[in-house]
């Protein structure tokens, strides 16, 4: 969202006037105080598989079978009793009786004896009295007669009985990140529905005036609700559920009513509303209805950023302006969440490169800027706080220490992609 500058019903807001952010906390602090709020999800819900993905299991799932069910041919070819093979070799082929053909989903009707043999393809179930089978390649079929030219030793090419999964083990522990390899393994015991977290829920606000839904018709002096869609796509892309309760008119009582409502959800994120001027009475909403923990981090972008705790409830303030906004919910607000729905750290992919042109920064704050990659060096994408096409456009970001002022052109980054 934009700055806003018009002013407010002063009834109710008491004529205080502009109140300066003072005492700023590092990156590190604010991240620190939003992480010891994030209280990993208890509740939880049963899923169908093809819901599971990327969830956290709530219970371990323990197979209530043998996988394989029982011994099973690992090729192509015949089973055989290993002892029958013995001595075969290029020139001197042992002879074995055909006794039946089986296929992956078919049930053997006769056993192995001495000198017999039984047809299989890869995962056909091994007939008794068999202990092994010949590949193909290492026979020829003559009628009912096959040719054995390579010998074979007991167990060999067989995947015996619980090799993948023994009944009773665990295939999926409590806590575990579903990825599409452990909902196979879900589905492999035969489960077609799991035990997992629940999401989070996030209550998502937006303040101002001036701001209208996207599909309405605009006009000067408004502006699309861009925030809203971000934080609530940074809050689903970390695991949790969002909200959107809509637009919060600037008056105190609307204010108050909204974060009311909001705190019925896990968490409350909103934009607007805590940057220095008139503005700035949801800082005297919170005081009233909890405690603030912060009110502006020394970072750029995204300094009037503002945490509250209401109804033991963490209350997230973002800055209006949609970079602003959009960065801070990659610090501060995606790590929160992430551990409240008990997933792993999301893991950040960096390459260094080169930078294309100078970048002088404030001493004081950390700085984040966005880059482009083009022929090999990072391109400073930035253009200002509320053009949401910095990070749009960008491939990702770079971080300038607080007490860093200049980076010179040529100068080796660590760019961290989107």
């Amino acid at each position: 969202m934009k700055a806003r500058a018009h002013g407010h019903d002063e009834r109710e807001h008491h004529g205080r006037g502009m109140r300066p952010l003072r005492a700023l906390i590092s990156l590190d602090d604010a991240l620190a105080m939003l992480m010891s709020l994030a209280k990993p999800m208890e509740r939880t819900e049963r899923v169908p598989l093809l819901e599971a993905l990327h969830r956290v299991a709530a219970k371990d799932v323990v197979s209530a079978i043998h996988v394989p069910l029982a011994d099973r041919a690992a090729m192509d070819g015949y089973a055989v009793r290993a002892r029958d093979t013995y001595g075969a070799g290029r020139f001197r082929p042992q002879e074995l009786r055909r006794l039946e053909t089986l296929y992956a989903d078919s049930l053997p009707k006769k056993r192995v004896t001495k000198g017999a043999c039984v047809e299989v393809a890869t995962g056909s179930t091994l007939p008794p009295g068999a202990d092994a089978v010949v590949m193909v390649e290492d026979t020829e079929r003559d009628g009912g007669v096959v040719r054995v030219y390579s010998p074979v030793h007991p167990a060999e090419n067989v995947s015996p009985r619980g090799e993948d999964i023994r009944k009773g083990e665990a295939v999926v522990r409590v806590g575990d990140y579903l990825t599409p390899a452990k909902v196979g393994a879900i589905a492999a015991v035969g489960m077609r529905d799991v035990l997992v977290c629940a999401r989070p829920r996030v209550a998502v606000l937006t303040t101002g005036d001036e701001v209208i839904p996207p599909g309405e018709r605009i006009r000067p002096g408004q502006v699309y609700d861009i925030n809203a869609h971000t934080m609530a796509a940074v809050v689903r892309e970390s695991g949790c559920e969002p909200a959107l309760l809509g637009r919060v008119p600037d008056r105190l009582r609307a204010l108050e009513s909204a974060i009311r409502k909001a705190v019925a959800h896990d968490v409350v994120v909103f934009s607007g509303g805590s940057s220095v001027g008139e503005k700035d009475m949801i800082i005297d909403v919170l005081r009233s209805m909890g405690e603030v923990k912060f009110h502006g981090v020394a970072v750029k972008p995204g300094k009037p950023t503002v945490l509250g705790v209401v109804g033991g409830k963490p209350v997230l303030g973002m800055p209006g302006y949609p970079t602003s906004c959009l960065s801070n919910c990659y610090m501060l607000l995606a790590p929160m969440l992430r551990a409240m729905a008990r997933l792993p750290p999301r893991p950040e992919k960096v390459v260094e490169l080169p930078l294309s042109k100078r970048l002088v920064s404030s001493i004081g704050r950390v700085e984040f800027h966005t880059v482009r990659i083009e022929n090999g060096t990072a391109v400073p994408a930035y253009k200002e706080s509320g053009a949401i096409t910095s990070m749009a456009h960008a491939d990702g970001y770079i971080e300038i220490p607080a007490n860093v002022d200049l980076l010179e052109k040529g100068e080796t980054v660590h760019v961290v992609l989107f």
